[in-house]
């Protein structure tokens, strides 16, 4: 019998609907899957509330642990073949939660020495979350293995609008009747299930090499060059953000909140300004760029780290 522990923590529960999913393809009378929730103390709200949710952008980006519940005894008694992780992403971080728990005594403890694929379902920019992801898992001995990334297919200013009335209003529906609905499509959601097939081979022939590049065939990562870009400069910018408004207190301090309300109309100017106007740079630069861009293509396609990161 082969043990398979699902690690997640799902603000809005699209995530375990996907990792749920991709189960039906792995558990059977030979693998048996438990789940661990992340919950962390004290619980984020959904939907939130726009002052608590730009209020937790500098802990989020510099990764600060904060508390969580720790899994129950029956779940750290046991030693499994594979680990299923799934997370989001805030401010091009894995999200507080995830990284709390990677930071934790108990996560090197369930994960040392053992193979890990990550499923992240977020809006679209992933890249630099995994590469802190594979830090984290890096850190704690273990084996990342498989990485799988579904995102929101609509143009980066559509989803900028429909995912921010789902994360303020909590409904996942057409917002004012036009737009699409936000998040990982439901058709993507219903189709993670194949991703179970290969993983589950793996799994039972204790063979993880190719599984890789068996999910990139099925789809499971499309890495867009000018989002790498974008990515890139994104943390250049949130760590200076980040490191100045952390200085100024607790979240809720007044003299923070000030500063909270200048990233957010900063980060708006990004949105709607800086990003067209980098993507006209990133057009200009293609073919020059080609052969670097190609090779980034490849590697962040991959679960590789590099030796200098």
């Amino acid at each position: 019998m082969k043990e398979v522990l699902i690690i997640y923590y799902s603000q809005t529960g699209q995530l375990l609907s996907i990792l749920e999913n991709m189960a039906t393809k792995i558990e059977g009378n030979d693998v048996n899957i438990t789940y661990f929730e992340i919950i962390p103390k004290p619980k984020y709200e959904f939907p939130w509330e726009k002052e608590k949710f730009y209020d937790s952008f500098p802990e989020s980006f510099l990764q600060i642990p904060s508390d969580y519940e720790l899994p129950a005894k029956h779940i750290l008694d046991k030693k499994y073949d594979l680990v299923i992780l799934g997370y989001q992403v805030w401010f091009l971080t894995p999200s507080i939660p995830i990284n709390t728990f990677l930071k934790s005594e108990t996560s090197k403890a369930l994960l040392k020495e053992t193979p890990v694929v990550t499923v992240v379902a977020c809006r679209n920019m992933w890249i630099m979350a995994q590469e802190k992801m594979k830090k984290l898992l890096k850190d704690v001995e273990a084996n990342l293995v498989g990485h799988i990334a579904l995102v929101d297919r609509n143009i980066n200013h559509i989803s900028v609008i429909t995912i921010s009335h789902w994360m303020f209003s909590g409904r996942k529906d057409r917002y004012l009747g036009i737009f699409p609905k936000p998040g990982v499509s439901e058709k993507d959601i219903q189709n993670a299930e194949r991703f179970g097939t290969p993983i589950k081979k793996a799994l039972m022939d204790n063979e993880f090499g190719t599984l890789q590049n068996q999910i990139l065939a099925l789809g499971g990562v499309k890495v867009n060059p000018f989002l790498i870009m974008t990515d890139k400069r994104g943390n250049v910018l949130f760590s200076k953000w980040a490191n100045h408004i952390i200085k100024k207190g607790a979240p809720g301090n007044p003299k923070r909140l000030k500063w909270i309300g200048f990233f957010k109309i900063y980060l708006l100017f990004a949105i709607w300004v800086i990003a067209p106007i980098v993507f006209i740079v990133f057009l200009l630069t293609y073919l020059p760029s080609y052969n670097r861009r190609r090779k980034d293509k490849i590697y962040y396609s991959s679960v590789a780290l590099k030796e200098n990161e």
